[in-house]
Parts: structure tokens; sequence; C-alpha cells
């Protein structure tokens, strides 16, 4: 092992332990945590940055999936949007790449409230590759026969991406059911772009899903883990009658679970930022807290039903204060690098992280 490779496990490491504290306290990120890394195999946040890394050139387009709406408020909640905003900005940054946003249309306020303060100019997919620093959104469908015809005519649109994210979107059961946390359904209300997911990822294009829960695209990459562990999850545990669980029916290569799925992007970015080693790629607390005070000013509420700058039950104060410590992490990571060689150089030489 070199030093490198030991500052990528470590520092991956920190930024999946980041996005998945627990201070509800109930447990289920260090559930569906456990069955991640076991799927994944090493550091979540950094396997997925690099696998966008070894990918991503210049005017790339990249679909970014999100956009969870809210039984009985029928709103978008804040989780997912607003992390998927803040990716679009970083990948721009970072690559040069083209992201176009695929969310319901509960979502497209915020999107143009979040855009207007990124910096980068929202058109529409038509005018995608007219300027630099550019992005589009498009408002997806909610009734499955509509999705496909939309599905294609995205792809034509833009040409096949080179990845697709989903960050907190909403994923059909083996039953084609969607469902909320607590098991209900709420088919009627969320915008079928799994059918555009499993449409990429039969292309072989690079995929990459983050989630919270089980219910979002890609979990059931673990499904046996979250059957047995998660809620609502298992066969008839859903309240809604289909008698199938919340579990979405579809896969992933790549998985992140966090605590919040936005969390589990900021991890990303930030890992992404440590590779390209440039921290500014990473935004900061101050631009975290207005992204979440724009977001509820354009109408996205958080999970527990309150218009205000939350994500999941959790304030702007600790989401900023994970996001500060994420991008120190990746701030002394580089920093420390010649500081600190021969402390690696001694660590490895007693072979612990050879085990």
């Amino acid at each position: 092992m070199t030093q490198e490779e030991l500052t990528l496990e470590n520092l991956g490491s920190s930024l999946d332990d980041l996005a998945n504290l627990d201070p509800r306290g109930y447990g289920v990120c260090k559930i569906l945590y456990k069955g991640a890394r076991a799927y994944q195999g090493e550091a979540l946040t950094m396997h997925a940055a690099k696998k966008l890394c070894a990918a991503l050139q210049p005017d790339d387009v990249v679909y970014l999936i999100s956009g969870f709406v809210l039984h009985p408020y029928k709103k978008a909640e804040t989780d997912g949007i607003i992390s998927t905003m803040l990716l679009a900005r970083c990948l721009i940054r970072a690559f040069g790449a083209r992201p176009v946003v695929i969310c319901p249309d509960e979502c497209m306020g915020a999107v143009e409230g979040l855009a207007s303060i990124l910096g980068v100019h929202l058109t529409d997919v038509a005018a995608l590759f007219s300027i630099p620093f550019t992005m589009s959104a498009v408002s997806f469908s909610k009734d499955a026969a509509a999705a496909e015809r939309l599905s294609d005519a995205i792809i034509e649109a833009t040409g096949m991406p080179k990845a697709v994210i989903s960050i907190e979107a909403p994923g059909a059961n083996r039953e084609g059911k969607y469902h909320n946390a607590v098991g209900r359904d709420v088919t009627e209300l969320e915008a079928k772009s799994d059918i555009l997911w499993e449409k990429l990822c039969d292309a072989g294009v690079l995929n990459i899903a983050i989630g919270d829960l089980g219910n979002e695209i890609g979990m059931r990459a673990i499904s046996e883990h979250i059957e047995k562990y998660i809620p609502y999850a298992g066969k008839g545990a859903c309240v809604c009658g289909c008698d199938t669980g919340i579990l979405a029916r579809t896969r992933t290569d790549n998985l992140v679970t966090a605590t919040v799925s936005d969390w589990g992007c900021y991890g990303v970015m930030a890992a992404i930022a440590y590779l390209k080693g440039d921290p500014d790629l990473f935004h900061d607390a101050a631009f975290q807290k207005r992204a979440m005070e724009k977001a509820a000013e354009c109408g996205v509420i958080d999970m527990y039903g309150w218009a205000i700058p939350a994500i999941d039950g959790i304030g702007t104060e600790m989401t900023c204060a994970i996001v500060t410590a994420m991008r120190e992490c990746v701030v002394y990571s580089l920093k420390l690098r010649t500081t600190c060689s021969t402390w690696f150089e001694k660590t490895l030489e007693k072979g612990f992280f050879d085990r």
C-alpha cells in the first residue's frame, strides 16, 4: 500500500463517517451503511468519486435524478434537490460537465432559484451546449407510459449521458408501487424517473445511487440486507396493501448511503475535490446555508412538513457543520501530504493496513 492509497482509504472512511452521523439515534443509517460498505468493498463516497473522475471529460452529459414529493402536502422535500443542484455546480467546475437535472415539476421552482445563486446558466435541453457553465433541467412525467417516451426524447436530445446519478429519488417496488418512509402508497405523487434510470443502466451508463432508507432508486443492490433490517421494507411490511414493501426494485453498480441523502452527496463532492486537488470545488458552509434558505423560499419543504430550511428534520447549523468538517478533511489531507509523509511511511511499515 502507498501513502496515496492509505489516504484514499482513510479520508474516504472519514467522509463516510460524517455522512452517516446519527443525530436522531435510531440507527437506520448504520444498518444501511454496513450493507452498502460490504457491497461496495471500500469507502462509498471515495468509490463514487473515483468512478466519476475516471469517466468524465469536458462537455460530457451527466443526468442528475432527484425529487421526492411528500404526502399529504403535495410538495417536494428539501433532501435531494439541494445537493443535486450543488453537485451540478461541482461537476461543471471540476470536469466542465453538462448536467441535466431530472425531477418532478414540484422541484422546478427550487431548481430555478438555486441556479440563480450557483453562478451557472440554466437553459433548456436544446441549448445545453450553447455556452460554457451551462446546465439544464427537465420536469419529468408521473405517468409511466409518458415517462417511457420522455426518457427516449431526453436521450435523443442530449445524446447518451456519460453518467447518471440519483439522489433521494423515489423508486417503485416490484409491484410498481412507490412508497414514502412509513409504507404509504404515494405512486400518484412521484415522477417515474426510475424508468429513465433503468434504460440508462441497461445501456451500460455509469450509475451512482444515493439514498437513506430503501425506497429510493438503486437500493435493491442490498435488498436482502434492507428487507431483513429496515422497517416497512420486507414482504407485506408496507401499510398500503400491495404486500411487497417499500424496497425499490432498481439496482445500482455504485451505492452511497447516508443519514440524509444530501450528506452522502456532499461526501462524494468532497472526495472529488480531494482527487482533483482543489478544495474549492466543494462549497463551504456559508454557501450551504444560503442554498438551504433559497430552497425553502422556493417552496420545497422539510421531510416533516415544515416550510423551513431543514433537511430530514435537521437544520442549517448541523448540516453546515457537516459540510465544514468534510471540507476541512479535504484541506488537511492535501496540505499535510508532505509534512506527514514520514508518519505515513512509518505507519505503513507496521502492516496494520495490509490486513
